[in-house]
């Protein structure tokens, strides 16, 4: 009889009470319930203080409706269940009680480095008390929670009005799928808002089609590692993290992914923890995200073991390092400038072929104009690039793709560690026909790269009106004694307008014949499928 009971107890699914669903409509007007009350509080200025704000009071909602679950099947299991946070400072033990702690004894509990608890005793304030935690053996989850509070504050000065948010956002339920895949997607218009207000600081931003672009072209595969070194809010990672999703077809597919197949590192307090949030909201269950900057590391000291087979990444660009990071790097090459540094990183850090496939490691970059015709240091680590790597594809960004907040020009750069680098195709992507630029009410759109995608994954590509191939011999010059004299990759499309009306003559006739030979050739082949076809 008993062996009988163990059974059913070993079969038996968590309790779960039955919480009635939210509709994406429901939680949209939540969330701007709560960020209109938010507007009430005089402590607050604007977005930039609003949103990390109720990040970090979802975080934790988050977080204690996934450790119910966690404790609900350790109980089933028979095996004792350590929670991250514990009792008083549970989301359960403060915040879930509609009439719960408020005003006055709110803001000290959250603020004060001491205060009286909700249970009446004196301890650490809320957020001392998770700056405070640390980790338990193998067990991270503590150190993520320290490290996401670190330098956290809260500027909300009514405890009432915190209340009111607190009960809302007690309204969301993290234990239903549907909700959270919602909700990911209610955080994402919210992250972009916060690129909104952020202005010239909102260089952690990537725009969505550009990010899924570069997955897509990318393509990494399940059992490969994906790493973002400078992940800002984490859009790459979560992209990624869903297209490898999509592979997934067993248990142990799923805890390839969940362990081993997302990193990425984050300098700053605010984008680590609105990059933590925004993984756990897309189904990654411990993001392997490293608190500081990813260039503070010799290069030298990088080997096979710090290696990955796909890197994405927007890093900071326009930016200035500190001596001490500059030293990091080989003395010829070093520089200010982040972009600079973080690209010689990216290059060290992908997979050597063999050890990461037959062509190594790949890696998408977003980079401004000045890296393609910077000279200098700049100049002598695109040789690098060239030379050691195989820089087979620059697509050029138009205009205003990350407008209003930068005004300069953007390309990005695939390449990986096939060889060097023979030819370099360039893909330049139109405006929409009629548009002069991008803008905040008419921003880039993911239709837009559909034949830029198909064009990119032909095995035999071809030039077109956007395409064009420059060999790299034409890209590298140097002087009678072998010296780097420079390294441009700021080429025009050959075949646009402005390029054929300063064409002397007898070039512009020669490349119209060019033109139409091939297409006679072209004709020719069609020609001989169809009459194969027909026999």
């Amino acid at each position: 009889m008993a062996k009988k009971k163990a059974t059913t107890a070993a079969n038996k699914k968590p309790h779960k009470v039955d919480q009635p669903k939210t509709t994406a409509q429901q939680l949209a007007a939540l969330i701007k319930s709560a960020r209109d009350i938010m507007r009430k509080d005089k402590g607050l200025n604007g977005d930039l203080d609003r949103l990390p704000l109720l990040t970090w009071i979802m975080f934790l909602k988050f977080l204690d409706d996934r450790e119910k679950l966690d404790e609900a099947r350790a109980g089933i299991g028979g095996t004792k269940y350590k929670a991250a946070i514990e009792a008083p400072y549970r989301w359960r033990d403060w915040a879930a009680e509609k009439d719960g702690i408020t005003g006055d004894a709110l803001i000290a509990f959250v603020n004060q480095e001491e205060a009286t608890l909700p249970n009446g005793k004196r301890g650490a304030g809320l957020l001392a008390y998770l700056r405070g935690l640390r980790a338990m053996g193998r067990d991270r989850r503590r150190e993520v929670i320290a490290t996401a509070f670190d330098g956290i504050t809260n500027r909300m000065i009514s405890g009432y009005l915190m209340r009111d948010v607190v009960n809302l956002i007690n309204g969301i339920h993290f234990d239903s799928t549907e909700e959270i895949h919602v909700l990911a997607r209610l955080y994402e218009s919210m992250l972009r808002e916060m690129r909104d207000a952020a202005g010239d600081s909102g260089e952690f931003y990537t725009p969505r089609p550009v990010i899924q672009f570069m997955v897509a072209v990318t393509n990494p595969q399940l059992g490969e590692v994906v790493l973002d070194p400078a992940c800002g809010t984490g859009g790459f990672l979560a992209e990624a993290f869903t297209h490898l999703e999509k592979q997934c077809t067993t248990v142990q597919d799923r805890k390839l992914l969940q362990d081993k197949s997302i990193r990425g590192g984050e300098a700053k307090p605010l984008p680590y923890m609105l990059s933590q949030l925004n993984l756990l909201l897309h189904g990654l269950d411990a993001p392997a995200i490293e608190y500081g900057n990813s260039l503070a590391v010799k290069l030298t000291e990088l080997g096979d073991r710090d290696r990955v087979d796909v890197i994405l990444t927007n890093p900071p660009f326009g930016g200035e390092e500190e001596a001490g990071i500059r030293n990091n790097f080989p003395a010829d090459k070093q520089t200010s400038e982040t972009a600079l540094l973080f690209l010689q990183l990216i290059m060290r850090k992908l997979r050597r072929p063999g050890a990461g496939g037959p062509h190594g490691g790949r890696a998408a970059i977003v980079v401004p104009n000045g890296t393609l015709f910077g000279d200098g240091v700049c100049a002598r680590i695109k040789e690098e690039l060239l030379k050691e790597f195989n820089l087979h594809t620059i697509v050029r960004l138009p205009n205003g793709v990350f407008s209003p907040y930068t005004a300069i020009p953007t390309n990005l750069l695939f390449f990986d560690r096939s060889g060097p680098t023979k030819d370099v195709w360039y893909y330049e992507l139109p405006l929409p026909e009629g548009r002069r630029s991008y803008t905040k009410t008419k921003p880039l759109q993911f239709e837009e790269f559909t034949h830029c995608i198909k064009w990119f994954q032909l095995k035999r590509r071809r030039e077109s009106d956007h395409a064009w191939r420059v060999s790299v011999d034409d890209v590298l010059e140097y002087d009678e004694t072998g010296t780097l004299i420079s390294c441009n990759l700021d080429l025009k499309n050959p075949h646009s307008a402005e390029a054929l009306e300063h064409l002397p003559p007898l070039q512009l006739a020669n490349d119209i014949l060019a033109k139409e030979r091939r297409i006679m050739e072209i004709m020719e082949e069609i020609k001989a499928e169809l009459a194969g076809a027909s026999r």
